[in-house]
Parts: C-alpha cells; structure tokens; sequence
C-alpha cells in the first residue's frame, strides 16, 4: 500500500514575522488610516478611538524602522510633521482591503452585538475621555 509520509505542517517565517508586525495592536489602525492619506500626528491620534499618544509613537517608530511610514518634517512656522506610508507600506493596500471585506462580513457592527456603541468611561484612556469631555463641552455652549 501506498503511504503518505506524515509530516507536521511548518510555518513559513517570512509569513509569521510579517503577520506579528502588521498584527501588533493599533499598527493596522494606523495603516489603514495612512491608506488614506498622509497623515499629522494629531490627525491620527483623532482617526483612532483610544489610542494614546505613547503607544501611536511606538507603532509610528517601528513602521519607520521597518520602511512601512516615512515620517516627513515641513519646515513652515510651525514645523510640521507628517506621516506617509512608503511604496512598501502602500504595497499592504490589497491584504487591508481583504481584511476589511472579511470583517464586512463576519464581524458584527458595535450596535449589533447588544453592546453599547461607545465603551465604557472606565475602560477608556484618560486621553479619550478627555478629548469626549472638551467635545461635550464645546457641545453644550
């Protein structure tokens, strides 16, 4: 009788590095949004609920280093930064656009779940609440 040789499955490395990068947490927040357009940091900042200024920084500098974002300083008064994906950031247009298309799909808007559409205030970060408080405020005058 013929036997198939019984062999565990491997990973592919590239692979898995690749997805431990884009899959970090907030770094396919970012993408998406510089998907967009170029960005200034507040602008992202305000594009992506509850992100705080330290960890946007961090997935910032390891885009940078990994040559997905090109962060560009604008000599005007004031000096502006901005955030830009590179030709390889822009090459994540195809494998964001398919993720978006499955959540489209199989993953259930906020409201639909029975949740409440905006999180709790104790779960939020101080920044987001802050920035729902002055909101608020500019609401009500």
């Amino acid at each position: 009788m013929n036997r198939m040789a019984s062999h565990a499955p491997e990973l592919c490395a590239r692979f898995h590095r690749a997805s431990e990068l884009i899959g970090r947490r907030w770094t396919g927040a970012i993408i998406f949004v510089l998907l967009k357009s170029r960005c200034r940091f507040a602008a992202l900042r305000e594009a992506i609920p509850d992100i705080t200024d330290r960890m946007l920084s961090e997935r910032l500098q390891e885009l940078e280093e990994e040559d997905i974002v090109e962060r560009t300083v604008v000599p005007d008064t004031p000096v502006r930064v901005e955030y830009a994906l590179t030709k390889k950031g822009r090459a994540l247009a195809g494998p964001i656009e398919a993720i978006t298309d499955w959540a489209h799909k199989w993953v259930p808007a906020e409201g639909a779940t029975g949740r409440a559409s905006s999180a709790p205030t104790a779960g939020r970060t101080r920044a987001a609440r802050s920035r729902d408080a002055a909101r608020t405020s500019h609401t009500r005058s």
